[in-house]
């Protein structure tokens, strides 16, 4: 098996096989690392377990005077598409699972992820004493197949909010960083995802308590649901951002291929228009909620001369409010676009003379 790497910015039901594989597949911005020599080497020694030298880095790299060690984070084709059928598995309740994997410098790398048996909500979902045994176990048994990465991590889903870390998600991550460091939380946004036609996955790690980040730069926007922006913004200062990058091997690429080749009538046939028909309404909503309260702000300082911080708060919300709207039509549009030239190919095969 020759791996190949690459770079970018089961009981589960056909339809989210299906959705999961088209969602991987839309990642545009491909890049092969490097010569095929290249890609070679770092692959085989990205594949291959090194437990002396992961005892060595760890001793060396836990230094509590630098936070922002770990910078970026290699996620696996394999552990993508399961992360990303569970999640889409679980509808509109959070699920949760956990990420195997190791480190190379600050770099984390997520070999492989497996489902916890938790019972979530749509706002919160926690680990009880039947999933951390059940988490033993697998760990324990994946050794027992020669499978030496350990947990560096867990994922959960934000169906239809965003990939970001809310309070309980905070506390929970800076628990596991102090007792099972390295440790990375991934979010999966399983509703945009299909909306979008793409991977919507995030991946954070806390600040130590206490730690006062720099002031960075304005990051990438993304919408928040106007009941989960206190939340956020809350606790937005509390963790950083990794960048993410994706590997697969041959194998990997092979079995994506006939996996892709036996479900490519179901992605065909699918429509993200009635896929997500209840996520579009909602956001419809979301966007009349906050137009609404932009302007009865703006409308109270109307009466006043100049524009105060309160106004440029106001015109700001009315901003982000506006980028909400384009994106809702924009995936509205491609949506609209995918059917039109289905109907074109399928429907109206007999042209007029």
């Amino acid at each position: 098996m020759t791996p190949e790497i690459i770079q970018t910015s089961s009981g589960y039901s056909k339809s989210y096989i299906n959705q999961s594989i088209k969602c991987f597949k839309e990642v545009k911005t491909v890049i092969f690392l490097g010569s095929e020599k290249t890609n070679n080497v770092a692959a085989i020694l990205l594949f291959k377990p090194s437990l002396s030298a992961r005892k060595a880095k760890l001793a060396q790299m836990m230094h509590p005077n630098d936070p922002h060690y770990f910078k970026h984070i290699k996620i696996s084709a394999l552990a993508l598409l399961k992360m990303v059928m569970h999640a889409r598995s679980g509808g509109n309740l959070e699920v949760m699972g956990l990420l195997l994997g190791k480190v190379d410098g600050n770099t984390m790398i997520v070999m492989d992820s497996f489902a916890l048996p938790v019972e979530g909500t749509e706002t919160r979902v926690n680990a009880q004493a039947q999933a951390y045994e059940y988490m033993a176990e697998y760990t324990e048994s994946a050794k027992q197949v020669g499978r030496l990465e350990n947990a560096i991590g867990w994922y959960h889903s934000h169906p239809g909010y965003g990939c970001w870390l809310s309070g309980i998600d905070v506390n929970t991550q800076m628990l596991n960083q102090q007792f099972q460091e390295p440790f990375v939380a991934i979010v999966v946004d399983p509703v945009r995802t299909i909306s979008a036609g793409k991977v919507n996955i995030g991946a954070f790690r806390t600040y130590p308590k206490g730690f006062k980040p720099p002031d960075e730069g304005p990051s990438e926007y993304q919408s928040i649901p106007l009941n989960k922006i206190e939340d956020f913004g809350v606790h937005c200062k509390h963790y950083y951002t990794l960048d993410i990058s994706y590997f697969k091997s041959s194998l990997d690429r092979k079995l994506l291929e006939s996996l892709w080749n036996k479900y490519w009538v179901n992605t065909l046939s699918s429509s993200s228009l009635l896929t997500n028909a209840d996520y579009t309404t909602g956001q419809i909503f979301d966007l009349a909620d906050k137009l609404e309260q932009s302007e009865v702000q703006l409308g109270r300082g109307g009466f006043m001369m100049g524009i105060d911080s309160h106004d440029k708060k106001s015109e700001d919300k009315l901003a982000k409010a506006t980028k909400d709207g384009c994106k809702t039509t924009m995936e509205a549009i491609h949506g609209l676009m995918s059917q039109v030239i289905k109907d074109r190919l399928f429907n109206q095969v007999h042209l007029p003379k």
